[in-house]
């Protein structure tokens, strides 16, 4: 029987190779350093522990990472912006920040829409950090019509020593929806989150070669 997620609409495959790490429910562990590609600049801690999550008996969670021969400043760029999220994340096809706030800051909140072939229409995010100087942006979904209930993210971007690459580091806590496991909730966050990545890898690098030239 499908799951209730509808994750056979879906033609990616989750991988034994993949960053993610899918938690047991008591507790998501911070993005294990062997895993991120070193060394990076000095700093780095201060900003990961913004990956330690609290994680509810109902709830999973999880963190992986994206390796992009761009400078933390492109790839910056690109991620801060809130109100433009379908800057490289596919699965979205339009943002409406409510009141037109700009520029954005902590307790901005957004609309958006999907694309068709997902399990939900529209998420309504609550932007709770934004800082610029460490790199660091977070956002929780507080409403919308979609099964993906309290979820949270946080992305964080590190420089490379030489400062010519950057290692983005993503992680997010959710409810795990009714009718479905933890593992089944995070193959399928963790596939939207994983195109994502490659996305904004694709995206910024292409920029960096353009202004080389």
């Amino acid at each position: 029987m499908p799951s209730s997620l509808q994750l056979d609409r879906f033609n990616f495959t989750a991988t034994t190779t993949a960053t993610a790490i899918i938690a047991n429910g008591l507790n998501c562990p911070r993005q294990p350093l062997a895993a991120v590609p070193l060394p990076l600049s000095s700093g780095s801690d201060v900003a990961l522990h913004h990956h330690a999550h609290r994680v509810g008996s109902n709830q999973c969670c999880s963190v992986m990472t994206q390796a992009i021969e761009a400078p933390v400043s492109t790839v910056w760029e690109v991620v801060r912006r809130f109100d433009n999220p379908q800057g490289y994340k596919n699965f979205v096809k339009s943002c409406h920040v409510i009141g037109g706030e700009t520029p954005m800051r902590v307790g901005t909140v957004r609309e958006v829409r999907v694309v068709s072939g997902l399990p939900a229409v529209s998420s309504t995010e609550r932007l709770e950090i934004l800082d610029d100087e460490r790199h660091v942006i977070s956002f929780s979904v507080v409403g919308g019509d979609h099964r993906l209930r309290n979820y949270r993210s946080v992305t964080t971007l590190h420089a490379v020593e030489g400062g010519k690459g950057t290692v983005v580091v993503e992680s997010y806590v959710v409810d795990v929806p009714p009718g479905n496991t933890k593992e089944e909730t995070c193959v399928f966050v963790d596939t939207i989150v994983r195109c994502n990545l490659h996305s904004l890898a694709q995206i910024t690098e292409n920029r960096t070669s353009e202004k080389q030239r």
